[in-house]
């Protein structure tokens, strides 16, 4: 368990301070970036650690698990957009992305692969932290809201306390981003929710994500459930459903 999982939603809202104790890892190889961001993190109270090489990270994040991860879209050794997919293919760890470029390829490439958000450079130190806090109030009340215990729909088990999902007694090795959409399907078993609903029930109010990163994690989950794909239903004009019986 990481320090985040023992605060509560409530006091991150109200008190800034109360991020004491929460680990942020920063992956960036331009020194002044991190300084500034470590800084400013360090105000609020983070505990901060850097790395500047992306193949640092996953072996990095073995022996110590941070409670958030700020990464840079242009590393060496590793791009940011293919590290932050290793990371969420392991990990339940937010990931804030951070791209230098214009366009929007990175940023939605980086969402669709599970990254929780992401800013683009330069950016100034108050929406970095905006950012950081919304994420993370998002990630506590996720977690606070999940019930205890197992849903079982045909022969899908997932069990929200260990947070882990099987198929036909079999565990299968969901993102982040695929466990919540399966969470939400299977707790509302038989509704047929739009895209709309879908992106801000699981993105949230404040990120702006397209249909295609939808659409993207729908398709992997299906695969991912093999037998029991065809639960997850397409509902033309509206979007999708998880089908109970």
């Amino acid at each position: 368990m990481n320090a985040l999982e023992t605060k509560g939603t409530t006091d991150l809202a109200a008190n800034p301070y109360i991020h004491n104790g929460l680990r942020v890892l920063v992956v960036d190889d331009e020194e002044d970036i991190v300084e500034l961001i470590k800084f400013n993190l360090e105000e609020e109270g983070f505990q901060v650690s850097s790395c500047k090489n992306g193949l640092e990270v996953l072996p990095r994040l073995e022996k110590n698990l941070p409670d958030l991860i700020i990464l840079d879209v242009m590393l060496p050794g590793i791009g940011g957009i293919d590290l932050c997919r290793k990371i969420k293919d392991k990990y339940t760890v937010p990931v804030i992305m951070v791209t230098a470029k214009t366009g929007e390829t990175d940023a939605v490439l980086g969402l669709e692969f599970g990254a929780d958000d992401y800013v683009r450079k330069p950016f100034s130190p108050r929406e970095l932290m905006a950012r950081v806090r919304s994420v993370l109030r998002r990630y506590v009340s996720s977690s606070e809201g999940e019930k205890s215990g197992s849903i079982t729909i045909g022969k899908i088990t997932l069990n929200s306390l260990a947070h882990k999902v099987y198929v036909e007694d079999k565990e299968i090795d969901l993102t982040l981003l695929e466990y919540k959409i399966l969470y939400l399907f299977m707790s509302n078993p038989g509704v047929a929710m739009s895209r709309d609903k879908l992106l801000d029930k699981i993105w949230g109010h404040d990120i702006f994500v397209t249909d295609r990163a939808v659409d993207v994690n729908i398709k992997r989950l299906r695969d991912k459930l093999g037998p029991e794909k065809d639960r997850l239903e397409t509902v033309r004009g509206i979007g999708y459903r998880f089908r109970n019986t």
